[in-house]
């Protein structure tokens, strides 16, 4: 009976396009199992990509709808596991063994919130279901064990470092090697081979998306990276003032002499609402991020408001996508969501660790 059912549910949604979701339903998901329970069947979905709970209830609905045709006189339950696949232009640079896919979050300027949306950013794709690593490849100013309350956390192992984890990701930093008051007074080539180290020695467990947090600027950092390592593509954050904007642009700009996709630009500090009149105010401009994807013709993954709890969470330890803020929240799960979809959009990668995955 399930086989039966399975098999015309398939051929009901092969062409079904889910609201919101510019993809056929065959496009991103796949009908897994069908299983009889009590007085019910219960179907497992495999999502292509982690997709917040609003389009998850929307694909639960649309099944839903298509079930009941079918006449079946049992109740649907729907449950969901999340499959990412390896994404990226083909290159000869080598994968990152257990690593499906790396992303650089850059902005080429300091100071526009670029670590605040990485840390957020990686939090929120893994409260959606991926496997998530975070690497903080800031060496001179490393931010995101502050960010992820971690402490006095000790990486230190006898086979490689240990990422530590928080609120569903595992991070590494040069934070965790040294005291946070100590100054990292180095040369290029020191920076070079201790991000090298930091990303080729954890020990990351099977990660769906691996973010990494690039320190401002267009230097030795960016070059190493680009240079060791399979990347899937990058995200620019960056604030509507043109200042911002000019620097995005110069990162931009590397990332496609070094053949890297953009897969979108995210702004930050878009506007500012006053907490006691709720007055909206575009401090910083407006439609900054907007004229930056026009010219490079990507996409604008989200706004992000000038806020007090965002950065009161991140000093605190506790990324806002993880409190109770669910406004807040709710904005960096549609920019996950739609960077996800971003990835989904890059050319299915076959090389290096996971080539036998199907």
């Amino acid at each position: 009976m399930s086989v039966e059912f399975i098999g015309r549910l398939k051929e009901l949604l092969k062409n079904h396009k889910v609201d919101g979701i510019h993809y056929n339903f065959s496009d991103i998901a796949k009908l897994v199992s069908c299983n009889k329970e009590e007085g019910s069947y219960k179907l497992t979905i495999e999502l292509a990509l982690p997709l917040t709970d609003s389009l998850r209830d929307q694909i639960t609905l649309d099944v839903s709808s298509y079930w009941n045709q079918l006449d079946s006189g049992f109740v649907l339950e729907v449950d969901f596991i999340v499959k990412v696949m390896p994404r990226g232009q083909a290159s000869a640079k080598p994968s990152l063994a257990n690593v499906r896919n790396v992303v650089v979050v850059a902005s080429g300027k300091g100071g526009v919130g670029k670590s605040t949306t990485s840390v957020n950013l990686a939090c929120s794709l893994a409260a959606m279901g991926a496997s998530v690593g975070l690497l903080d490849a800031d060496i001179y100013g490393p931010n995101q064990p502050l960010m992820l309350g971690a402490g006095s956390y000790s990486v230190n192992g006898e086979d490689g470092l240990n990422p530590y984890l928080a609120h569903g990701v595992y991070s590494m930093s040069m934070g965790y090697l040294i005291d946070e008051d100590t100054p990292m007074v180095w040369r290029g080539p020191m920076v070079g081979k201790a991000i090298g180290q930091l990303l080729k020695q954890t020990n990351w467990p099977e990660l769906d998306y691996l973010i990494v947090d690039l320190p401002p600027g267009t230097g030795d950092v960016q070059l190493t990276l680009s240079s060791i390592v399979r990347l899937t593509g990058a995200v620019i954050v960056t604030t509507p003032q043109d200042v911002a904007l000019q620097d995005a642009n110069k990162a931009i700009g590397m990332f496609e002499k070094v053949k890297i996709p953009i897969l979108g630009v995210i702004e930050n500090m878009s506007m500012h609402t006053c907490s006691s009149c709720g007055h909206e105010e575009h401090i910083f401009g407006e439609d900054g991020a907007q004229r930056l994807a026009d010219k490079y013709s990507c996409k604008v993954l989200g706004n992000l408001p000038l806020s007090v709890d965002i950065r009161r969470s991140a000093d605190n330890g506790v990324p806002i996508v993880c409190g109770d803020n669910a406004k807040l929240a709710a904005m960096y799960h549609n920019i996950a969501s739609q960077f996800a979809f971003q990835v989904l959009a890059q050319p299915r990668n076959y090389d290096g660790h996971f080539q036998g995955v199907s």
